[in-house]
């Protein structure tokens, strides 16, 4: 199913991860892990934030996708279904059956 991680990250958290250097190499490996149809990256509410589009085959993998960030930046994580449009038309049609 897909779905919409928003990350909001943790300063103190963020800030350690990216003055040692490591940030780069946690992004990538969670990013590589997930294979996000979209990224966005962008401030919200002050801190660092960015919100993903990944396919969940199953709500068993949810852990799997949303640990990572807690466990690597204490960030705050909400995740949720969503749709691209041609998912939305279909959605529509099928409201006139």
């Amino acid at each position: 199913m897909r779905t919409m991680v928003m990350v909001e990250l943790d300063t103190a958290t963020a800030n350690d991860t990216i003055t040692s250097g490591k940030i780069g190499q946690i992004l990538e490996r969670v990013l590589g892990d997930l294979k996000p149809e979209s990224a966005y990256f962008y401030s919200r509410g002050g801190n660092r934030a960015f919100s993903l589009v990944v396919d969940i085959p199953d709500p068993s993998y949810i852990p799997s996708v949303v640990e990572p960030f807690w466990l690597e930046f204490n960030a705050r994580v909400d995740a949720f279904p969503c749709m691209n449009v041609d998912e939305l038309k279909t959605g529509l049609g099928r409201l006139a059956g």
